[in-house]
């Protein structure tokens, strides 16, 4: 994509989070739905969400660690996507589908769990820009494996808001991930060998 840039989130500006955030459903989420135990709506009000995403994207503060990264076409804050450490997604644990556990012991894994794009950068490849931007990020960073839990619809069909937001195969694919898993009709687990090892 032409004019393509990103930062992780604490290098970027709690207004360029804000614009990618304050469109669709992403403004309630607020990509917290892996980060709490219980259901979200009912455990959390909205306040706490806003709060705990400015905490956890930590703009502005370029030492302490970040939730995620930002798009941005032709400088404009356009898209965002969540990776950071499994670890840091509690419901991911607490969960009962296997495939949201695979491999606990395993060391070094990164988790690309959500996808916002903002109103008016939507279908233009964004998320395929967001997707490959997570591998050069995670090869910085020192991650060793990257993980995704995407949907692929079936044939002819297309997928909701809600499972689009935590990406499609085909995003994936296109960023070097391999399928590891398909626990469902729709649902793939994916990962991304990296060469790094952490600094």
């Amino acid at each position: 994509m032409s004019g393509f840039s990103w930062l992780p989130a604490n290098n970027a500006s709690s207004a360029d989070v804000e614009a990618v955030f304050a469109t669709g459903g992403a403004a309630r989420c607020r990509c917290q739905a892996l980060k709490v135990p219980g259901w979200i709506w009912r455990d959390t009000t909205q306040e706490q969400r806003d709060a705990a995403l400015v905490e956890q994207a930590a703009c502005g503060d370029t030492s302490a660690t970040t939730s995620g990264l930002i798009g941005y076409v032709d400088g404009v804050a356009a898209g965002w996507v969540a990776v950071e450490p499994r670890e840091n997604y509690p419901r991911l644990w607490s969960r009962k589908q296997p495939w949201m556990r695979m491999d606990p012991d395993l060391e070094g894994v990164w988790s690309v769990t959500c996808f916002v794009v903002r109103e008016g950068h939507r279908r233009s490849g964004l998320t395929y820009e967001l997707a490959a931007a997570t591998v050069e990020y995670g090869e910085q960073v020192g991650a060793r494996v990257l993980e995704g839990y995407p949907i692929e619809p079936a044939p002819g069909a297309a997928a909701i808001w809600d499972e689009a937001s935590v990406g499609l195969l085909k995003v994936f694919l296109a960023a070097g991930y391999e399928v590891l898993a398909s626990p469902t009709l729709r649902r793939r687990v994916v990962r991304r060998q990296l060469s790094t090892t952490e600094r």
